[in-house]
């Protein structure tokens, strides 16, 4: 276990992963909780004081968009807890793996920086993102 969690927070990681990345399949959804146990983990940026996973996807502002999409909503399927106990339990995926942020463009291609912090690269529609180095301690 990479972090300490509820079996409340599990869900909760549960069904964000599914409404931010339920169409890039488990690998998709897993580096989505990649990134959220990346942002409890880390010590910087505006997640500098978030410790538990409740914080960090309720953080307002600065959080999640698709807590307000209606596949936040509703209870996890056994899948989709299997897949954030995996990524709790320190599962890391490239280009997830020390990112703190994610967004798709649409059709557009990734941009090299977003909001200042290098890409690390991208998955299916998803550009990740990780801090500048030095600024963060090493998540990893």
């Amino acid at each position: 276990m990479v972090i300490k969690y509820t079996n409340a927070e599990r869900d909760l990681l549960a069904r964000l992963m599914r409404a931010e990345a339920l169409g890039e399949g488990a690998l998709g959804m897993l580096m989505v909780g990649n990134v959220t146990v990346n942002r409890v983990l880390a010590d910087c940026y505006t997640f500098k004081d978030l410790t538990t996973l409740t914080q960090v996807i309720n953080q307002n502002p600065g959080g999640y968009s698709s807590t307000s999409s209606s596949l936040f909503y509703g209870s996890p399927t056994t899948k989709e807890r299997n897949l954030a106990d995996r990524a709790i339990k320190g599962e890391y995926y490239f280009p997830a793996t020390n990112a703190l942020w994610f967004y798709a463009p649409g059709q557009n291609a990734c941009l090299s920086k977003w909001y200042d912090q290098p890409l690390a690269g991208q998955y299916k529609s998803h550009c990740f993102y990780e801090p500048i180095p030095g600024v963060c301690n090493s998540i990893h």
